[in-house]
C-alpha cells in the first residue's frame, strides 16, 4: 500500500520553502568598527567599487557627506554612512584602501513620495559588502533602547537576532536619502 504522507526528510524543505516565500531579501554589509548591517534590496541598484580620487568633495555640507560622484553621467551624492549612524568616520578608520565600496540606494518608487524623490538616488560608503541574508519581517524586532546610540535611531527599522545569535541592524533606506540636505 502507498504511504501518501511526506516523509521526515521531505518536510524541512517544504517549510522552508514557504518561510522563504514570506521573508525579504536584504544586502548584509559591514561597518567599522564591528556593525553587521542589512538593507531591503528593493531599495539598492548596484554594489560600486571606486577609486578615491574619483569622489568630488563638497564643501559645507554635513561632515559624513564625502562628496559627489559621476555615476552613469548622473551626479551621485556619497554619504559615509557609518558617520551618518554615528559610529567611526570613514577617514579616521586605520584603513588604507585605494578605493571605496559604495552601495547605490534608490528612493523607493511605490512610496507616497515626490516625483523627484522617487529618482533620487544616493551611494553610500561601507566597509565592505558581504551576503544576501533571507529574512522573515515578523523577526524583525526593537532594539533595547541602552543598545542603540542617537544619530542611529532615525535610521533604524530593528534588529535580527539570528538562530547563532548574531545580531544584525536593520536599516531603513528612506531614512537614510531622507537625511540628505535640501538644495
Amino acid at each position: 500500500m502507498p504511504n501518501s504522507s511526506l516523509s521526515p526528510l521531505e518536510t524541512p524543505a517544504v517549510s522552508s520553502q514557504s518561510s522563504l516565500r514570506a521573508s525579504e531579501q536584504f544586502l548584509r554589509f559591514h561597518l567599522l568598527p564591528d556593525t553587521t548591517a542589512l538593507l531591503p534590496i528593493e531599495q539598492l541598484t548596484e554594489v560600486l567599487t571606486i577609486p578615491r580620487g574619483q569622489i568630488v568633495p563638497i564643501f559645507q555640507m554635513p561632515a559624513w557627506v564625502i562628496g559627489a560622484y559621476n555615476w552613469r553621467g548622473e551626479v551621485l551624492w556619497m554619504v559615509d554612512l557609518g558617520h551618518l549612524v554615528g559610529l567611526t568616520p570613514w577617514h579616521q578608520e586605520a584603513v588604507s584602501a585605494s578605493t571605496y565600496t559604495a552601495l547605490v540606494l534608490q528612493a523607493s518608487a511605490n512610496s507616497a513620495t515626490s516625483v523627484s524623490a522617487k529618482n533620487q538616488m544616493l551611494g553610500l560608503v561601507v566597509n565592505r559588502v558581504e551576503d544576501i541574508e533571507w529574512c522573515n519581517p515578523d523577526l524583525i524586532q526593537s532594539p533595547p533602547s541602552s543598545s542603540v546610540t542617537p544619530e542611529l535611531v532615525p535610521f533604524l527599522r530593528g534588529y535580527w537576532l539570528k538562530s547563532n545569535g548574531e545580531m544584525l541592524v536593520l536599516l531603513d533606506g528612506k531614512a537614510i536619502i531622507a537625511a540628505m540636505p535640501k538644495p
